[in-house]
C-alpha cells in the first residue's frame, strides 16, 4: 500500500466513522472505483484505532468520568450498597452502554446450515457482486435518519405544548434497559450491513425513544468505544496471526500516516457531526446517503447485468 492510498483511506474512515453516512460503505465505495483488491486487516484495525482516539480526545473528560463511577459501581456491588433506583446520570450511562453492548454478541451466532457466523455477512457483501447491499444500505441509512429526526420534532413539540423548555432541547436524559437493548440491537444489525451507518442507527434509535438528541449522539459515540477496541484486538490477531500460518509483512509508513489522519479527521468530524444536530441540519446527511445509495444501486444494477465492475472492467466476485 502507498502513503496516497493510506491518507485516502484515513480522510474517509474518520469523516465516514463518525458522520452518519456510514464508514463501511464508503470504504466500500472506495475499494470498488479503485479496484482495490488488497485485504489489509491490519490496516484497517490502524484505521480503527486512529477513529478510536479521536474519541478519546473529545469525550476525555467523560470517559474519565464514567470510568471512575465504573470502579465505584462495582465497590458498591461488592459492599451490597448498590441499589438500582438510586443511580446518579454517570452511573446510569455506564450501566446502559453495558447493556447496549449486550446484543453484539448476537454476531457470533452460527448461521443455520452454513460455516459462517452473522458477523461473517460483512465481509460477504464486501465483495463486488454484493455492490448493489451498499447502494440499499445507504437509502436505508437515509431512511433511518429522516424518520429519527421526524420523531425529535414531534418529541419537541410535545415538550413544547406541555410549557416544558430545556436547555439543550427536548427529550429524555436517561436510558432505560428497553432504550439500551434497542439501540444495541441496531448496532449489531448496522455491522451486517456495509452502508447503515453505526452511529446515525443507533441515533436514530435513540430519537425513536425519546431520548434527547444530544445526549443519544454522546451515548452512540460512547457505546461505539467500547466495539471498536474489542475489534480491533480481534482483528490485530486475526491479522498478526492468520490460521494459515503465513508471515505478515507490514509497511509501518503508511499505516501510521492512515492512522493519524483517520484520528484527526474524526476528531472534526465529530465536532462537525455534534453541531450539525445541535442546529438541525441533519437533512444535509438525510439527502446525502439517500442520493449515493441511490447512485450506486443503479449502478449495482448495471454492473449485475454486465457480469463485471464498469469502473475497471474486473469480473464480479461473489
Amino acid at each position: 500500500m502507498d502513503i496516497l492510498s493510506a491518507i485516502i483511506q484515513g480522510i474517509i474512515q474518520g469523516l465516514t466513522e463518525f458522520l452518519p453516512v456510514s464508514s463501511s460503505g464508503h470504504l466500500n465505495i472506495c475499494q470498488h472505483i479503485f479496484g482495490m483488491q488488497e485485504d489489509n486487516l491490519f490496516f484497517s484495525v490502524m484505521l480503527h484505532i486512529g477513529t478510536l482516539a479521536a474519541v478519546i480526545a473529545v469525550y476525555v473528560k467523560l470517559i474519565g468520568g464514567l470510568l471512575k463511577e465504573f470502579g465505584l459501581m462495582v465497590k458498591d456491588i461488592f459492599t451490597g450498597k448498590f441499589k438500582w433506583s438510586e443511580m446518579n446520570p454517570k452511573r446510569n450511562m455506564v450501566v446502559m452502554i453495558i447493556i447496549g453492548l449486550v446484543p453484539l454478541f448476537l454476531l457470533f451466532l452460527p448461521i443455520p446450515g452454513t460455516d459462517m457466523k452473522l458477523k461473517d455477512l460483512a465481509d460477504m457483501f464486501s465483495k463486488s457482486g454484493y455492490f448493489i447491499v451498499v447502494g440499499i444500505s445507504l437509502m436505508i441509512t437515509s431512511a433511518l435518519l429522516f424518520f429519527g429526526d421526524l420523531k425529535n420534532k414531534k418529541t419537541a413539540k410535545a415538550y413544547k405544548d406541555k410549557g416544558i423548555v430545556r436547555k439543550g432541547g427536548a427529550g429524555r436524559r436517561k436510558y432505560n434497559i428497553g432504550d439500551a437493548f434497542v439501540v444495541g440491537v441496531t448496532q449489531c444489525c448496522a455491522a451486517l450491513l456495509p452502508g447503515v451507518s453505526r452511529s446515525g442507527s443507533t441515533l436514530a434509535a435513540s430519537e425513536f425513544r425519546g431520548i434527547n438528541k444530544q445526549v443519544a449522539l454522546d451515548y452512540s459515540f460512547l457505546l461505539g468505544t467500547p466495539a471498536i477496541i474489542a475489534a480491533a484486538v480481534l482483528e490485530t490477531k486475526d491479522a498478526l496471526f492468520p490460521d494459515d500460518g503465513k508471515a505478515v509483512t507490514i509497511d509501518f509508513l503508511p499505516v501510521i500516516i492512515g492512522m493519524v489522519v483517520a484520528a484527526v479527521v474524526g476528531f472534526f468530524a465529530i465536532k462537525l457531526f455534534k453541531w450539525l444536530l445541535r442546529t438541525d441540519r441533519m437533512y444535509v446527511f438525510i439527502l446525502y446517503t439517500a442520493a449515493v445509495g441511490l447512485i450506486v444501486t443503479v449502478i449495482s444494477i448495471i454492473e449485475l447485468s454486465t457480469g463485471a465492475n464498469i469502473f475497471t472492467g474486473a469480473p464480479l466476485v461473489f
